[in-house]
């Protein structure tokens, strides 16, 4: 496993309730992945919101643009950016996020992840972000050694890696979320949209964080896990 020292590996069947991220209910103007923007997704029905708060003029929240649905690797990138950017100022945990990636998940995906509510709270690295009021930018990069499944017209594999940075409203700056994550990416059939289907999530070790510009900066964060244990297999 790649530039990374595994510290859990967990399921994302549990991964977000596609409820929350801090947003406004904005799936009726979201379009499917290889379809129209001004089409309403087929795999993320009506859900109610949780905790997050609607967003206001300074949230910092992904919104992938000029994805192409029929690209396998382009959906797994932009799913992986969307799930792990986060607002603190908006989303009350990790989960919260990814109802901004509801767009790329398939129909029996969404609903299982419409059912799960999360055991714990969002863990103390998300509580060092959230008292920065941090945001998350993240880089997603192919992490393929080639030994990976050969796609289908219907199924594809993708293996990413995840670097993130919190960047604080105070001047703040941490380590956001790091990991390995392994998605099985379906479709309908040749020239349709690719969805996500599987999610396994690897968390990775975290080195040292960079120094702060804020005098009232606390010590490093690691990867906030946006995943939960399943039985699910991926």
């Amino acid at each position: 496993m790649p530039r990374s020292i595994a510290v859990a590996v967990v399921s994302v069947t549990g991964l977000l309730a596609l409820t929350g991220c801090g947003l406004q209910d904005h799936r009726d103007s979201v379009g499917v992945p290889g379809s129209s923007p001004s089409s309403v997704p087929s795999v993320a029905p009506k859900a109610p919101l949780l905790s997050g708060r609607p967003l206001g003029a300074d949230a910092r929240v992904p919104s992938p643009s000029g994805v192409d649905g029929t690209d396998a690797t382009e959906v797994s990138e932009a799913w992986a950016e969307v799930a792990y950017g986060y607002d603190t100022k908006y989303d009350s945990g990790p989960h919260d996020a990814v109802l901004c990636s509801a767009r790329w998940f398939t129909a029996k995906k969404a609903a299982a992840e419409r059912s799960y509510r999360p055991a714990s709270g969002a863990g103390n690295h998300w509580n060092t972000w959230a008292r920065h009021k941090a945001w998350t930018t993240v880089d997603v990069t192919a992490d393929d050694d080639g030994d990976g499944p050969v796609d289908t017209a219907v199924l594809a594999y993708r293996a990413l890696f995840v670097e993130g940075t919190a960047h604080g409203r105070d001047g703040w700056t941490g380590t956001g979320p790091r990991a390995n994550v392994y998605l099985k990416v379906t479709r309908a059939g040749r020239g349709q949209p690719w969805h996500v289907d599987e999610v396994t999530g690897v968390e990775a070790g975290v080195p040292p964080s960079p120094a702060s510009s804020s005098p009232a900066s606390s010590s490093s964060s690691s990867s906030s896990s946006s995943v939960s244990s399943s039985s699910t297999p991926s």
